[in-house]
């Protein structure tokens, strides 16, 4: 007696495909029907590219943000649905949308504090991806709130989902005894995480830099309250290992395909280690402007910053912007870094020009960037 088998079929069309046949042979032959509990959006088909499907179905939290649109490009370039729960207006983020192939991006309204928004962001993931982050504090989101206090929730909400990919993104100099509230609510964040999410990939990534950043262009624009540069000891006892957030978004990509990453923690950092000054010197020799940098005892330096944390809106620094923009960047020698990824990271030297070419002046816009010299590395 002929059999019925139904192999690599959706649920959605055996009705349509039963019409077919005559109700004797469907009584007859034994029809074998897989249930499946994921979406047809997650199973990979086609050549690559945009027009392909990855099979991954991720959500990114902090979509809107600076690393966030580097993400989802190279998530929508590979053909992944992406889910971007978002706060802000819609139109705050249509430059997100041609990223990805037609309806392969969807937006939804999420309340970070409703368990049940959380919820409704990842029914249909299979990745989950937090880069929720705020460089400032205000009334309504502390630090607390943003950094320990939300990933918690996402991470709970993801193990109780059955969801087995989970990328959180700290900060390389996480760390509970930081001067820095920044750094220390990074540091419990890792733990909530962790505790909640114990297979819970977790990035460190250093200062990240890249053509919307808050750390070159901060430097930079530093021009506009005169031509000297100030820096906490001159910046000379500071010492920084940038990376690119372009090398960033890779490894969080290539950590979702790669099945050994669950439950590690890696460290991402650039090639080359600076000085403060030096690296700051280094941005500014590209931007051809003049650079004169001058030391800023610390409490002055707060005091200045506590005059711009008033600012209702985004504030152009804050106290503790200072104190992590001159901390130290740690070492990590025992975690996984960039190459256990398959990436090469870019140097400050490769991918500056990006950066900076737009504070030059029109007559140095196509200046050779062989006219400047290297900043120099150091090795502790």
């Amino acid at each position: 007696m002929a059999a019925v088998t139904f192999i690599s079929r959706p649920v959605c069309v055996l009705p349509r495909l039963s019409s077919s046949c005559s109700p004797a042979v469907l009584a007859a032959a034994p029809v074998s029907v897989q249930h499946r509990n994921v979406h047809h959006a997650v199973i990979p088909r086609g050549k690559g590219g945009r027009s392909s499907s990855s099979g991954i179905a991720a959500t990114v939290f902090g979509a809107t943000g600076f690393l966030g649109r580097y993400v989802v490009n190279r998530l929508g370039r590979i053909g992944s649905q992406i889910v971007i729960p978002h706060r802000c207006d819609q139109y705050d983020i249509m430059y997100l949308r041609p990223m990805g192939d037609l309806g392969q991006i969807i937006f939804m309204e999420w309340d970070a504090r409703d368990m049940d928004s959380i919820r409704r962001a990842i029914a249909h993931s299979n990745v989950v991806i937090n880069l929720v982050g705020r460089e400032w504090e205000t009334r309504n989101y502390r630090f607390e709130d943003v950094f320990v206090t939300i990933p918690q929730q996402i991470a709970r909400a993801t193990r109780e989902a059955g969801i087995t990919k989970f990328i959180h993104v700290s900060h390389l100099n996480a760390d509970i005894r930081s001067p820095s509230k920044y750094l220390r609510n990074k540091a419990v964040g890792e733990t909530a995480v962790r505790d909640e999410f114990p297979d819970a990939i977790i990035m460190k990534p250093s200062e990240c830099f890249g053509r919307e950043d808050r750390f070159f262009n901060h430097f930079a624009n530093m021009r506009w309250f005169g031509k000297a540069v100030p820096l906490i000891a001159m910046g000379k006892k500071t010492v920084k290992q940038p990376v690119h957030v372009v090398d960033v978004a890779k490894a969080i990509v290539n950590a979702i395909k790669d099945p050994d990453a669950n439950g590690k923690t890696y460290a991402l950092v650039g090639p080359n280690r600076y000085l403060l000054h030096d690296l700051v010197e280094y941005v500014y020799a590209v931007a051809h402007r003049p650079f004169v940098a001058y030391p800023m005892p610390r409490p002055i330096y707060h005091l200045i910053a506590s005059i711009f944390e008033m600012n209702p809106f985004e504030p152009w620094t804050t106290r503790d912007k200072v104190d992590r923009f001159h901390t130290t960047d740690m070492k990590y020698p025992g975690l996984p870094g960039l190459e256990d990824l398959g990436i090469v990271p870019s140097s400050v030297e490769q991918r500056a020009i990006e950066v900076l070419r737009r504070h030059r002046r029109f007559r140095f816009l196509d200046a050779d960037l062989a006219e400047t010299k290297p900043a120099k590395t150091v090795n502790y």
